[in-house]
């Protein structure tokens, strides 16, 4: 019975020094884990402690028409994509309305859109530049030097690329992917289908829509 004694009491013995152990080992894994902590700078330390929050999505801008809403708009920058689609504006349309100008982007936005076009606004506002009758906008054919006099308009109308581009939902054209000014009236104008009128330009999409147009 002694013996049965002795060994329950050496079996105690042994766990508790192993535990003193264990909890020693712990110990030392929480000081070296503090030392480790105080090493970090404020924050990165703040970001281990604070708890990450789920990003929350941007409200879709609301867009208003106007030059006063324009001026809320911090100034407007991007890569080459946005100055091609804001140098279309501006020698396309930056005598139009604000309006105007959002529908003149929407065409090109469509068309970049469009297996039809190219796929980007650099591809859709030079397509057929340099070759004789070809170009798709008059300002990339019209033999004139292309230089930005108006310094105020151009920063305007690049606020209105800006916008499209980040994904401002305009729906001003029905899908149109060509427009016309009142001025004229092109052969294509007679088979495509009208779309809209606003300012001093006329909107069409071919009369068959397809998922690419």
């Amino acid at each position: 019975m002694k013996s049965f004694f002795g060994m329950a009491a050496l079996a105690m013995s042994l766990s508790l020094s192993g535990q003193v152990h264990a909890d020693a080992s712990l110990d030392a894994i929480v000081e070296e884990e503090m030392a480790s902590l105080d090493t970090l700078p404020d924050r990165h330390l703040k970001s281990l402690l604070t708890r990450s929050q789920p990003r929350k999505r941007a409200r879709p801008e609301v867009i208003s028409y106007t030059r006063d809403w324009l001026e809320t708009q911090p100034k407007a920058k991007g890569d080459a994509q946005w100055r091609c689609l804001a140098e279309a504006l501006y020698f396309e349309a930056r005598g139009e309305t604000v309006k105007g100008q959002f529908a003149v982007a929407e065409v090109i936005m469509n068309r970049v859109r469009s297996k039809s076009f190219p796929s980007t606004p650099c591809g859709v506002v030079n397509q057929g530049t340099g070759r004789l009758f070809q170009c798709q906008f008059t300002f990339r054919c019209d033999g004139h030097k292309e230089v930005i006099r108006e310094p105020r308009a151009y920063e305007r109308v690049a606020k209105v690329a800006r916008a499209v581009l980040d994904g401002a939902n305009v729906g001003l054209t029905d899908g149109a992917t060509h427009y016309h000014t009142t001025s004229v009236r092109p052969r294509w104008s007679r088979v495509f289908h009208k779309t809209a009128r606003i300012g001093v330009h006329i909107f069409y999409r071919p009369n068959i829509r397809t998922a690419s147009n």
